[in-house]
């Protein structure tokens, strides 16, 4: 039987900032046991490493972030980073273009790409989840029609691009950490301050009450997936920026580990709640998991793994408790 929590706890347990704040305690707990335990550790050169090592995953996930809000799911998002990585590496190695022109050009074909699927899955009724994986693996079998091999990037831009360092305090970020803090504030902004943001909640919350209260839910669910693969290609130029290269085997898995900052986020999977803020502070802990496993040096990376799916499933299992004692709440007041 499911017990409802103590009038005191009540009103934090319902706070629309509960599960946001708690994933911000557990980064600084996961954090000062990282300073207390190693080294060097405790500095602001390694939190700004969180940040230049998971720009494209912080980018990823602000998508990714709309497509759940939403109640979707896009699976694509890793595949179409890398595509973008490869026909970025063709168009600048083999036809010479424009390096500016060919970050246009890639950011235009994955909006389209996220748009075609956004069309397909609400004019046809089909299901995200089956669609995004045709458009995973369909973007993943375009890399190597480019190519099956590396393909390097000596741009002058892109290595000047990939080498700049931005001083801060004494440390330093790259651009790219730059271009994703922006695309944060731009999403929050969008998510919180428009009609589209209200539209994605509330076509999270309930379709059918969204379509009853007269808001374009097919406009808005092309524009989320749209959104979804702009992001996905943005976050495949900072990644070829990151790398230097074009690889059909690049950012494989992202799509998973994007799913799981926007969980841990605290972004329900069944849409309707959550922040786009709470993306960033889920990334943050990904990142500190692999930078805590990196320092001590003797444990294998498939423990980052681990330690992932086991906050994944505390997390969801939370979200599924706060949901049941929320509806119990709501018949108590009702009775």
């Amino acid at each position: 039987m499911m017990h409802l929590p103590s009038a005191g706890l009540r009103p934090m347990l319902n706070s629309p900032y509960f599960t946001s704040v708690i994933t911000v305690v557990l980064f600084v707990i996961m954090f000062g046991l990282g300073a207390f335990a190693y080294t060097g550790f405790f500095s602001l050169q390694v939190m700004l490493n969180l940040l230049i090592d998971n720009a494209y995953l912080l980018v990823i996930g602000i998508g990714m972030t709309f497509v759940i809000l939403s109640g979707g799911i896009d699976l694509s998002v890793g595949s179409v980073l890398a595509l973008t990585t490869m026909i970025s590496a063709y168009l600048l190695q083999s036809l010479h273009w424009p390096p500016l022109f060919v970050m246009l050009c890639v950011l235009l074909i994955g909006t389209a790409f996220g748009a075609v699927m956004g069309a397909l899955i609400h004019f046809f009724k089909l299901q995200a989840f089956i669609v995004t994986l045709a458009g995973m693996f369909f973007a993943r079998g375009l890399c190597y029609l480019i190519s099956i091999n590396s393909i390097t990037i000596d741009n002058p831009l892109y290595v000047s691009l990939s080498q700049a360092r931005l001083t801060f305090f004494g440390a330093f970020i790259s651009p790219s950490v730059v271009i994703a803090l922006v695309m944060l504030a731009v999403a929050i902004y969008l998510a919180h301050y428009t009609r589209f943001g209200r539209a994605v909640y509330a076509i999270g919350g309930n379709e059918e009450s969204a379509l009853l209260m007269g808001l374009p839910v097919g406009r808005t669910k092309v524009l989320i997936y749209a959104f979804s693969g702009f992001c996905a290609a943005l976050a495949g130029v900072l990644f070829s920026l990151y790398m230097l290269s074009g690889y059909g085997l690049h950012a494989q898995g992202a799509e998973l580990d994007a799913i799981a900052a926007v969980v841990i986020g605290g972004t329900l999977l069944s849409g309707g709640y959550g922040y786009v803020a709470g993306t960033l502070s889920g990334v943050l802990i990904l990142g500190v998991i692999q930078t805590l496993i990196s320092f001590d040096g003797t444990l294998s990376s498939w423990w980052t793994k681990i330690v992932i799916g086991a906050l994944l499933f505390i997390f969801c299992l939370a979200q599924r408790l706060l949901a049941i004692g929320g509806k119990a709440q709501g018949k108590v007041q009702t009775a």
